[in-house]
């Protein structure tokens, strides 16, 4: 009845009854867009080719797209130009100085980060889907596109990239008027969106003898379980005790209080399994086009469930586990900040006592966060290869998932208790990643 209570409490709230609704009306043109086919393109055919041909790599980025990039409809690309424009001005801010000056200027520097991001998502989805274009064609043989030549490229090169650019607009308005992060919400929305499809399978398979409901509950479970694992990884953090100096100003004491510096488990986020599988895919899918012996050997190696997958797989998450979190926190800068405002972590020296004493710490959470990052995303693809189950919601997808369901959560909490009214949970709030 509690967990009742508060959903209902959410429609009493008028500016955040609106915002939820918004955020699904927008939610649902997305999702509806994504079954609009792209002009001059049999969407069929094209769909069993590439499912065909693709394997893994098409079926890691369709649950980016919700299983338009498999149809190539207007959302072909989904938000990933968005996602690519985004790491690249992430890693620019530390190779570019005046980019990285950008990042400190506040609310007007955002701003103009946020355009720069804009502007690389038109070029970058420009470039994809001309490609896409151009490598449909040369594959067609009459069967995929129906009028070849520069007219249809520069039709599915506009139609694609005006597709991602809407979606961009439709993530940055649920930011804005909705609830929840827009282009966190739109990934979610097409993993979600795939959830049914899973469900049928398992059905079909149950009912062709091909899996047992023993095996299919042990599924259950150990879904479960990896959810309730994923939690509390998310919200777990080291805090490091901050105490700051009595400060004598006139006949004012400033400072003098205690509190705490909060070194999340997981820093990186989902960018290292997505960096990673992106790598090693690539390859393996550009093999499976060609039909050479050798090079389809290679490709079945590189392929989910095998030795060398899962061990290029798990070195590369480790990786971009130190490399992302390298970017993100800067222990040099935290404790420069901690001694300009008369900060101090108890026993440290401020300084560069205190940036190591962070960078040490920050390692070892990183192992540790590195390690439940590629148990989360091996289990999945072990269960996929050796047993054939239609697990959709695999290591990245369910850690996007609940992940995403946190914050949006956290947020709802966040206007529940604002207004005195009382939130999903009685003792404590829900923290989302960002917390």
């Amino acid at each position: 009845m509690g967990l009742l209570a508060s959903f209902q409490n959410i429609f009493k709230i008028e500016e955040l009854k609106n915002r939820v609704f918004f955020t699904l009306a927008l939610l649902t043109i997305y999702r509806v867009g994504c079954h609009v086919p792209t002009p001059g393109i049999n969407g069929e055919e094209l769909s069993k080719f590439l499912t065909d041909k693709g394997g893994a790599f098409m079926g890691f980025f369709d649950m980016f797209s919700g299983g338009a990039l498999s149809r190539v409809t207007i959302f072909a690309l989904g938000i990933m130009p968005y996602i690519s424009a985004s790491i690249i001005m992430q890693l620019l801010t530390v190779v570019i100085p005046a980019i990285g000056k950008l990042a400190k200027e506040g609310e007007a520097g955002k701003k103009k980060i946020t355009r720069y991001t804009r502007y690389g998502t038109v070029v970058i989805a420009a470039i994809q889907s001309f490609g896409i274009a151009a490598g449909l064609e040369s594959m067609s043989n009459g069967v995929f596109v129906q009028n070849p030549g520069w007219p249809f490229r520069l039709v599915t090169m506009i139609t694609l990239t005006a597709g991602t650019a809407f979606i961009m607009w439709l993530g940055e308005q649920i930011t804005e008027r909705g609830i929840g992060n827009g282009i966190s919400l739109i990934i979610f929305a097409g993993i979600v969106a795939r959830f049914p499809n899973a469900i049928v399978s398992t059905i079909r398979l149950m009912q062709a003898g091909e899996l047992s409901i023993f095996f299919v509950l042990f599924l259950i479970v150990m879904m479960v379980g990896v959810i309730a694992g994923i939690i509390m990884m998310e919200r777990g953090q080291r805090k490091i005790p901050v105490q700051y100096a009595k400060r004598v100003v006139g006949r004012k004491v400033y400072g003098g209080q205690s509190s705490h510096l909060p070194l999340k488990i997981n820093t990186a986020g989902v960018i290292p399994p997505i960096f990673a599988s992106s790598i090693i895919m690539f390859p393996a899918t550009i093999a499976g086009f060609i039909a050479i012996p050798w090079v389809q050997s290679i490709a079945k190696q590189l392929s989910p469930g095998t030795v060398l997958y899962t061990m290029l797989y798990v070195s590369m998450i480790f990786f971009f586990a130190y490399f992302y979190t390298a970017i993100v926190f800067n222990p040099v800068d935290i404790a420069d900040n901690l001694k300009k405002y008369g900060g101090y972590v108890p026993g440290i020296r401020p300084g560069q006592k205190t940036s190591e004493y962070l960078y040490r710490v920050l390692s070892r959470l990183t192992f540790v966060g590195a390690i439940y990052l590629a148990v989360i995303c091996v289990i999945p693809e072990v269960l996929i290869a050796s047993y054939g189950v239609p697990f959709y919601f695999g290591g990245t997808s369910l850690l996007i998932a609940v992940g995403v369901a946190l914050d949006t959560v956290s947020q709802i909490e966040s206007h529940l208790v604002t207004r005195s009214y009382e939130g999903f949970l009685k003792k404590g709030r829900i923290r989302g990643r960002r917390s």
